[in-house]
């Protein structure tokens, strides 16, 4: 359960809507997420799960749902750093998997990353001409081979760690990040992810730790967004789940139309992540 400070620290810091779960609510979230990861491993007759550990709260909070489902044994974490990763991530990451008393490995996937920019970049230390988010994806990519190659010889599933703003906003790699079994936390705003998390008995400084993607040189992933989470959480509730129209969203979210439509762009621009590649229609 979350301490008083805890709670006090995410009073403080919900602004501009307060989108957390009642402790009714919370108890149900709960229960409602741990009962289906067991039921999609039950269901696929599965020996347990695999997920990345990046020392973020979501994969944190999908770490402790699913040791709660599932048991210890049943969870294998995998930390898989690339040279853009911090070491403080990395230690955070190790750090919840200890807590948790999880089995773990750590995999360096800088060099698999060199070789696959090496086929098009002809040499893998300069990547001249090459845009970040390409280096990005091809990691997410590569993050995603090394967690179906453990899940496959485990016979687990693959769980994500994506929350409602990333999945919504196409915040992840096709096939990378976004390539998964299940996302148990993919109904979930960030604020409630961070209430799971601290409900769940999280360290209050991963809970309360700013979020990064991890996969190219940039210090935030509010930076790469140009909206902070809060503000995020705000306008997807009222103007995608809610179709409220874009000025009294901007007006409750305490932001401007254009960054309104800025997400709901985002939104319609990545519907392809959301969705099945499309196969031509058999109607005449």
């Amino acid at each position: 359960m979350e301490t008083p400070q805890q709670r006090r620290k995410l009073d403080a810091e919900i602004a501009p809507l307060d989108l957390r779960f009642s402790s009714d609510e919370l108890a149900a979230e709960r229960e409602r997420i741990t009962s289906f990861i067991q039921e999609q491993v039950d269901r696929h007759d599965a020996d347990g799960v695999v997920l990345g550990l990046s020392g973020g709260v979501d994969s944190t909070a999908v770490a402790h749902l699913a040791v709660e489902a599932l048991g210890r044994e049943a969870v294998h974490g995998l930390v898989l750093p690339r040279e853009v990763n911090s070491d403080a991530n990395m230690s955070d990451a190790e750090r919840v998997a200890n807590d948790l008393e999880i089995p773990y490995d750590v995999i360096d996937i800088d060099p698999m990353v060199e070789e696959f920019l090496a086929i098009e970049a002809g040499d893998a230390s300069d990547d001249d001409g090459w845009e970040s988010r390409f280096i990005g994806n091809t990691s997410a990519r590569v993050r995603m081979t090394v967690n179906y190659l453990v899940a496959n010889k485990e016979n687990r599933l693959v769980l994500g760690t994506g929350n409602r703003v990333e999945l919504a906003l196409g915040y992840v790699t096709k096939y990378g990040d976004g390539g998964v079994d299940c996302n148990p936390i993919g109904n979930c705003y960030k604020q409630q992810v961070r209430q799971l998390a601290a409900d769940l008995g999280a360290d209050a400084e991963l809970v309360q730790k700013t979020p990064t993607g991890g996969m190219v040189d940039y210090e935030t992933d509010e930076e790469e967004i140009g909206v902070e989470y809060d503000t995020i959480d705000a306008i997807l509730a009222l103007a995608i789940d809610g179709d409220v129209p874009t000025a009294a969203v901007a007006d409750i979210a305490e932001t401007t139309p254009e960054t309104v439509e800025h997400i709901r762009e985002m939104y319609r621009e990545n519907e392809h992540k959301r969705t099945a590649p499309p196969t031509p229609s058999s109607d005449s």
